[in-house]
């Protein structure tokens, strides 16, 4: 542990753990109990209604252990926010994430901050280097210039950014708990059901898993003229139910 996250534990801040139920916010969860205050430590969700995994929310409640959690949402959904755009999200423009989770969530925790009287917030997101080369490059601790200001006084960190896929799974089950179900169906990353970032093998497996959503984002693809995964230099561009076979 950074000896900042201990200056701030002492300070009195508010840590808030950004959790979809997946096994990155879980482990960072499992982390967090071991080193914060329970009073200081609340549990966050961005609810995405049509396109979440059932189940998302009540695998959170299962290992909060008496801890605050609290849920927000979008006031538009993510089909809502695709028929407005006429487009899907891409890698490059993510609306789903900056509109329909971190904004929500931001909204939440400054709520709470408010609320309490208590401005001094460490935002916990459980981001990994070995995800990606761009997350590889996050800095795993920062002061957030964005979100501060006169009475607030806001932190960004991520808590387990040098572990690795193994050793997030070996955490949780050192916890003695259980991974969300969709891992055990063979998926690799729990986010929406199907995510524009996801490999061939999530978007199959979310095919069989929940086919009537695959027909309502083919069927909205054919309307609005516009392919749900980015083109891809092996492939070009594909609508769903093509790259899903």
């Amino acid at each position: 542990m950074i000896p900042e996250i201990q200056r701030l534990i002492n300070r009195g801040a508010l840590f808030f753990c950004n959790s979809s139920g997946g096994k990155d916010s879980q482990a960072m969860f499992a982390y967090l109990r071991q080193i914060v205050p329970k009073k200081q430590l609340i549990v966050i969700h961005a609810h995405l209604p049509e396109v979440e995994w059932e189940g998302s929310i009540e695998h959170i409640e299962k290992y909060l252990y008496g801890h605050r959690f609290e849920v927000c949402q979008a006031t538009k959904t993510f089909f809502e926010m695709v028929e407005r755009r006429q487009m899907w999200p891409s890698s490059s423009t993510r609306q789903c994430t900056s509109d329909l989770k971190r904004g929500p969530l931001e909204k939440l925790i400054r709520k709470i901050s408010k609320e309490s009287g208590n401005g001094l917030i460490v935002n916990c997101m459980g981001m990994r280097a070995e995800e990606s080369p761009k997350r590889a490059d996050l800095s795993p601790f920062k002061f957030s210039k964005r979100n501060s200001k006169a009475g607030r006084e806001w932190y960004d960190w991520l808590p387990i950014h040098q572990l690795l896929e193994q050793e997030v799974f070996r955490v949780i089950w050192f916890a003695g708990e259980k991974p969300f179900w969709t891992y055990s169906a063979g998926m690799k990353r729990k986010s929406c059901c199907f995510c524009i970032m996801a490999c061939q093998n999530d978007l199959k497996i979310a095919a069989e898993l929940r086919p009537e959503l695959l027909k309502r984002i083919v069927e909205t693809e054919k309307r609005i003229g516009h392919t749900f995964k980015a083109p891809t230099k092996k492939h070009g561009a594909r609508t769903l139910d093509l790259i899903v076979k």
